[in-house]
């Protein structure tokens, strides 16, 4: 990436980048138009952002589960043992909520912005001041071999870099959403102002990006389990350059097979959203179907387990209700039809919401 007269990415696009971006641009159209209840549409959000907190953070190390993960953030819980997971956990779930916000006020994407969204990933989620930049030399390592996978540049260089990337993040130009939050993403790792949490900072970027230019689907999916799931190729796609060292290739790489990455994996999280809300679209019909005759606590239940097994724990959890009520309330929906029993066992049984219920 060329940078003598300002940040200036090089890259191509390519036919597949083309054909993923129109595929992109079609599951967009099509997910703004399915009717979603704000019921369905907050709960859809908030399973997504437990998935992006779980899966960004188990990327550098987190050892939390989903269901850990979930109790940390809605119930509070303490972790005994994993005590800096936690803290990881509600960092990131913080910075998410962050990101939300900026995005819904259009503020302008500065370094400021991106030391603030910093600020609460590493401070476990409070307020704090906006971190500054590092003062010394950082060096990525292979945690098995110890050999340098990447030195970043030096300290010195990171203001220019950072003031570069945010001038060139609120330059006006005809680049479409998607690679201008790649190239973020990329660039923001290249620089590593940090000498802890760029990664999931820069994902956050990313995130800020795509809810600023209208690809944000009201938060309901996440690249993050993309990434995660197949961490060779994350590393692979975003390991440019001859060399591991910034100065010897990497600042001036072609980032297209990054870039390529990027946006499958953007149409790939899209489609399965796209799947998952068109399933669950059933609720925005809850007034005018059967599902208008359900109480509060069904259609509660429904939005938040649609297409998913569960038990009288997680309702109990959901509606907060005491555990022996919701077990009995449990039984109750599964003779009255609501539910069907998927396990009968009475240490571990779980229900389904029953298909008449769901729009398929």
């Amino acid at each position: 990436m060329a940078i003598k007269d300002g940040f200036q990415p090089v890259y191509s696009i390519t036919p597949g980048i083309m054909q993923d971006l129109l595929r992109i641009e079609r599951l967009k159209t099509e997910l703004s138009n399915l009717e979603l209840t704000p019921v369905l549409l907050e709960s859809l959000r908030q399973s997504a952002w437990l998935v992006s907190t779980h899966y960004s953070t188990a990327i550098e190390g987190n050892l939390l589960s989903q269901a850990q993960v979930e109790q940390v953030v809605e119930q509070n819980q303490r972790i005994r043992g994993r005590e800096r997971d936690v803290r990881e956990v509600k960092g990131y779930y913080a910075a998410l909520e962050e990101v939300q916000r900026l995005a819904q006020s259009r503020v302008a994407v500065t370094e400021r912005v991106i030391q603030a969204i910093h600020a609460l990933v590493i401070g476990s989620g409070r307020k704090r001041k906006p971190t500054p930049y590092r003062d010394g030399q950082n060096v990525i390592r292979n945690s098995r071999t110890n050999e340098i996978v990447y030195l970043p540049p030096e300290a010195s260089a990171v203001p220019r870099l950072m003031a570069e990337l945010a001038s060139w993040l609120n330059a006006k130009n005809d680049l479409p959403v998607p690679l201008r939050a790649a190239i973020a993403h990329y660039q923001f790792a290249t620089i590593h102002p940090y000498y802890d949490g760029n990664g999931r900072t820069a994902r956050l970027l990313t995130t800020l990006i795509l809810h600023r230019g209208g690809y944000g689907m009201n938060g309901i999916y996440s690249l993050e389990e993309y990434y995660a799931n197949d961490l060779s190729a994350y590393y692979g796609a975003i390991s440019v350059g001859p060399s591991h060292n910034n100065h010897l290739g990497r600042a001036e790489a072609d980032i297209t097979g990054w870039i390529a990455y990027f946006v499958a994996g953007m149409a790939e999280a899209f489609e399965k959203v796209h799947a998952h809300a068109k399933k669950s679209a059933a609720l925005a019909k809850a007034q005018k179907g059967p599902t208008s005759r359900l109480d509060v606590k069904k259609r509660t239940v429904l939005a938040r387990f649609m297409d998913a097994e569960f038990t009288s724990r997680d309702v109990a959890e959901l509606l907060q209700l005491n555990r022996r009520y919701a077990s009995v309330l449990c039984e109750k929906w599964a003779d009255e039809g609501f539910l069907t029993i998927e396990n009968p066992s009475k240490k571990a049984r779980s229900y389904r919401i029953k298909d008449k219920h769901v729009s398929r």
